[in-house]
């Protein structure tokens, strides 16, 4: 039976519109509004055979405004962000400029004391490596996840990470058989 994983990126949150990196924010009204509209508009893609979630509160509340009784996984867990999590990128940006030319550009470093983009992609390879439930699977997560998702599963080079742009809201469908995982094109999402 083939594996069909449909990856949601959370809704933003009031501190990412605000410019500053997460810190297990909730989804304030504004979003909670957007996730809700989204379950409307797309009941049909949100039948599933298991939902699953971040542990972060922004996806917990996502997976809840779509209806989804979801079962927490921390391999989806957002990168962590280390002494940056909740700050702004402005204020990182104006008194350690040189640590942040250098996340942005080397995907192996993490002057933040966090998780670097290629220490995240291996997280997600490998949970991608080990995952063993079939049917459709619903996984509310953050973008950067689904951008370690899509690395992995495309065996693109870790510099071209920057180069994928996951909006709040995406879905991003992956399927498993037994040739491994594949990227598939955007599925319907209308009801």
């Amino acid at each position: 039976m083939r594996t069909r994983l449909l990856l949601i990126s959370h809704p933003a949150t009031a501190a990412q519109r605000k410019g500053t990196f997460p810190a297990d924010d909730p989804l304030d009204t504004r979003a909670v509004e957007e996730a809700t509209s989204f379950r409307a508009s797309h009941a049909g893609l949100l039948n599933a055979d298991a939902a699953l979630s971040s542990p972060a509160a922004c996806a917990l509340d996502t997976a809840r405004a779509l209806g989804l009784a979801a079962t927490i996984v921390p391999d989806l867990a957002d990168a962590d962000f280390g002494r940056w999590r909740g700050r702004r990128l402005l204020d990182v940006a104006n008194e350690d400029t040189n640590a942040l030319d250098a996340w942005t550009r080397d995907p192996s470093s993490a002057p933040h004391g966090g998780e670097s983009f290629d220490a995240l992609t291996l997280r997600v390879g490998g949970w991608l490596d080990a995952f063993e439930q079939r049917g459709t699977v619903i996984a509310v997560t953050h973008a950067g996840v689904i951008r370690a998702a899509l690395m992995h599963v495309l065996q693109a080079p870790s510099a071209r990470f920057a180069r994928i742009e996951v909006p709040p809201l995406s879905v991003i469908e992956l399927q498993r058989d037994q040739r491994g995982w594949t990227w598939w094109p955007a599925p319907d999402r209308r009801s």
